[in-house]
């Protein structure tokens, strides 16, 4: 792969991740994938009160899409979950630089995963306070 291909950002994210690996008793979690390619992030959230504490990820694919979740774990972590759920796909792909245009659909992964976990941490907090976590 041509180094030019993506941008420095981006192969930074690629190449040292920031946040990978499973988070123990998350929050939320949230699960994107594409079946044309089989790109494939799961995105966990640690939430304290209304605000993003801590962000991992996990992710299979091309690296685009190891940088798109690597990045994103940047992007949402401090962010309450209504600024989380206003993060889009461009913004994902704009903070690694940007990314190929056959290489977009890294980033959309990344805002499905960002409102699948936020969703699922809703969910959780309404059903009470660490039901599903058994605290």
């Amino acid at each position: 792969m041509p180094s030019g291909f993506y941008g420095r950002r981006a192969l930074e994210h690629f190449k040292s991740p920031h946040n990978c690996g499973e988070m123990s008793e998350p929050d939320g979690v949230g699960e994107a994938f594409n079946p044309l390619c089989g790109d494939r992030m799961r995105l966990y959230l640690r939430v304290e009160g209304e605000s993003i504490r801590q962000a991992a990820f996990q992710a299979e694919g091309c690296a685009a899409a190891i940088a798109a979740a690597s990045m994103t774990t940047l992007l949402v972590e401090g962010k309450t979950l209504d600024e989380a759920l206003s993060i889009r796909d461009e913004d994902v792909a704009k903070a690694l630089g940007g990314l190929p245009e056959s290489k977009i659909h890294c980033s959309i992964l990344a805002e499905d995963a960002i409102q699948a976990a936020v969703e699922e941490a809703r969910r959780r907090r309404s059903s009470g306070p660490n039901k599903e976590r058994g605290s």
